[in-house]
């Protein structure tokens, strides 16, 4: 099954999934620079599955691998160096709009959530009520919280765009400063002063 949205495809897939019927799940990667840390891009035959900051090069790939320890993962820059272009535009606050295949893999409620942070236009920011309410489980903020924290397409999927009630930063599951920077490359203002 797979879902549009914002120009996305988004295929439901199982978290972590390792096999496909009879195949192997295949996944390319490559890695590239940026200010905020090393990205790691990867992708099935779908679209892209992770987007990882990481401190280093063999940091980003370990995870990928522990991710997803049944499948085929093999590095392709080629043929992935549109979409980690993509990324480094993102993350510079440019191309914030373009649109990536994606292949989104975790439970029906993370993808629910993460749905709804692909709604969050670029330079805005919504709480986690505020994302609970939007799904109709004004009662889950912290089942949110945690599926942004599970967020396996970091950037892509903007969970650097929720923030707590009361307009604090709030958590994120990547490197200390990424979330202020994302937010600042975005325009957001009030937490440009935190870098």
């Amino acid at each position: 099954m797979s879902l549009v949205m914002a120009g996305m495809v988004i295929s439901a897939s199982t978290y972590c999934l390792a096999f496909i019927g009879e195949r192997t799940m295949e996944i390319k990667f490559t890695t590239g620079d940026s200010p905020l840390g090393n990205v790691l891009v990867a992708a099935t035959d779908k679209g892209v599955c992770t987007v990882s900051l990481r401190e280093s090069e063999a940091g980003a790939e370990e995870s990928l691998r522990a991710r997803f320890p049944r499948a085929e993962i093999r590095r392709d820059d080629p043929s992935l160096k549109p979409a980690l272009n993509s990324v480094l535009a993102r993350i510079a606050g440019r191309k914030l709009d373009d649109a990536l295949p994606l292949d989104l893999q975790g439970t029906d409620f993370q993808r629910e959530v993460w749905n709804q942070l692909l709604a969050i236009p670029p330079g805005s920011t919504r709480s986690y009520l505020d994302v609970a309410q939007a799904i109709k489980r004004p009662k889950a903020t912290r089942a949110v919280a945690q599926a942004c924290g599970a967020n396996p397409v970091a950037v892509v999927v903007p969970c650097h765009r929720v923030v707590m009630s009361d307009g604090s930063i709030g958590g994120y599951s990547g490197l200390p400063g990424v979330k202020q920077a994302l937010l600042a490359a975005e325009g957001v203002e009030r937490f440009a002063a935190a870098l």
